[in-house]
């Protein structure tokens, strides 16, 4: 699949829809392309015990994994409440797991509050000094 920037933000606001948040109210969708080119969405899903609450991001990364995906190569993010969408950054624990599955120099993280007003970034500006898979095993 061959989708732009906005096409692929257009997935996340949909998959916003499906989101489960009564408690903060703030719903968000991300959609991810592997680098082969599929496409995997999610919501976040919140929990009473907010620890048990499971952001958009990673809910998109591991039906990714589940599906045998292992490289990143965009993820669009899109959240807000009811009275509009704002920017939706990864929190600190979905970059890190976007971490384990790209080169942070060249995955693209996408977020917009409409189809006119979209940024772009890449893991290594939003997470810099970051380690990940490749410093296993080292001393």
């Amino acid at each position: 699949m061959n989708l732009d920037d906005k096409s692929l933000l257009g997935m996340a606001k949909a998959a916003r829809s499906q989101a489960y948040a009564p408690y903060s109210g703030y719903r968000v969708g991300a959609a991810l392309e592997a680098e082969n080119g599929t496409i995997f969405t999610g919501c976040n899903v919140e929990n009473a015990s907010y620890g048990a609450t499971c952001c958009a991001e990673r809910t998109a990364i591991f039906k990714a994994v589940s599906e045998g995906i292992r490289r990143i190569k965009r993820i669009a993010i899109a959240g807000g409440t009811d009275e509009g969408l704002n920017y939706a950054y990864p929190c600190g624990i979905c970059r890190q797991v976007l971490r384990e599955f790209c080169d942070p120099d060249e995955l693209k993280i996408i977020v917009g509050t409409s189809d006119s007003d979209i940024k772009t970034y890449t893991l290594a500006e939003l997470l810099p000094d970051s380690f990940g898979p490749d410093f296993k095993n080292t001393p």
